[in-house]
């Protein structure tokens, strides 16, 4: 980072982010030169993409002071990935195909693995990993493709790693059923904290320690569970004792919908457990302000490094509008539209002086 000057970065980074929030097309090093009417060149914003070192490191070294701030000892960590689509984008081992469970198909972008804090209503990215494919190989049908050396859970695992030598209080991870692996449960338990997570109802549970050493196990699914119920007992192959909860939804066409959950800490009520796991949508949140607010996709960018650290300031972005949220009591879409709302009006300002002039 020293190429350019450890003020300059600090400056420049402060400039791209700001302009990640406020443009609304793509966000390119040359249309930021032009806003700030040529003050700063945009061979300068490009080069601080492609020379500096923009990782994990940095953005935690950015929000240490904010998590400090809100830190809690029934703080959670939430885990969950997404999948942001660059249809346009050479493929290289990060832009690469991956299958997207939301539409049903694989797309071609990155695959992001992300870790939020969230304490005191406020959330904050403290880790992320981006799924890399370096291993290319062929297959049935002759056709090139990509596959990882390291899988998501194995990456999950480093992210939790990250966090406790970061000294990071936190009492539960909330993750979805991907993540919902016993090497990941014991990984967390071994470290003294707790987790909840979705579970498919075809994994296998044992109602006690009887069944489980008989191999007496039934499927989550057809365990006899009404709404908020919960029971104590045995996954198999995980050796701790869980709870699992039933949540039952009904849908606006009347049809319902179960959600099983599983927790360690078989101290807690069933509502407590449902009222903590609801805080898992804050990574959904996350996300989605990172696509729609902070032009995650919307750069073109085209090397692995300079894709990397427009990411990072992607992150960066929106970790601004979360402090913002924090002062202006507005959640991030609203801060956003304040913004836009004001260009626009400066723009309809600046026609109107055309007309006239």
């Amino acid at each position: 980072m020293l190429a350019i000057g450890m003020r300059q970065i600090e400056e420049y980074v402060d400039l791209y982010t700001d302009y990640l929030i406020a443009v609304n097309g793509q966000a390119t090093a040359t249309g930021l030169s032009m806003v700030l009417d040529g003050a700063i060149s945009h061979d300068k914003f490009t080069r601080m993409l492609r020379e500096s070192a923009f990782d994990s490191k940095y953005l935690q070294k950015l929000v240490k002071k904010v998590v400090r701030q809100i830190e809690s000892e029934d703080g959670c960590l939430i885990v969950d990935d997404t999948i942001v689509e660059k249809k346009w984008t050479d493929e290289n081992e990060i832009v690469c195909w991956h299958y997207d469970h939301t539409q049903g198909r694989s797309v071609k972008g990155f695959n992001l693995l992300n870790m939020i804090y969230h304490s005191h209503d406020v959330s904050i990215p403290v880790e992320f990993k981006v799924v890399k494919k370096p291993i290319l190989f062929q297959d049935e049908d002759g056709k090139t493709k990509r596959k990882a050396k390291v899988m998501k859970n194995e990456l999950l695992r480093e992210m939790l790693k990250s966090a406790l030598s970061n000294q990071i209080p936190f009492r539960f991870v909330l993750m979805d059923s991907w993540f919902a692996a016993k090497e990941n449960f014991e990984f967390i338990r071994q470290r003294g904290k707790h987790f909840i997570a979705a579970i498919k109802s075809n994994r296998l549970f044992a109602k006690s320690l009887e069944d489980k050493h008989s191999g007496r196990f039934v499927q989550v699914g057809a365990l006899e569970l009404q709404d908020k119920a919960c029971m104590r007992g045995y996954l198999k192959g995980y050796y701790g004792e869980v709870l699992i909860v039933r949540q039952v939804f009904t849908n606006k066409d009347g049809n319902t919908a179960t959600l099983d959950l599983v927790c360690s800490d078989t101290s807690l009520s069933s509502d407590h457990i449902a009222t903590i796991y609801q805080k898992r949508w804050k990574v959904e949140e996350y996300h989605k302000s990172l696509k729609s607010n902070a032009a995650l996709a919307k750069s073109p960018t085209k090397t692995i490094t300079t894709q990397m650290s427009h990411l990072v300031m992607s992150m960066i972005a929106v970790f601004k509008l979360e402090c913002l949220k924090i002062k202006h009591h507005l959640n991030h879409f609203a801060l956003r539209a304040k913004v836009l709302i004001r260009a626009n009006f400066a723009a309809m300002t600046e026609l109107e002086r055309l007309r006239l002039a």
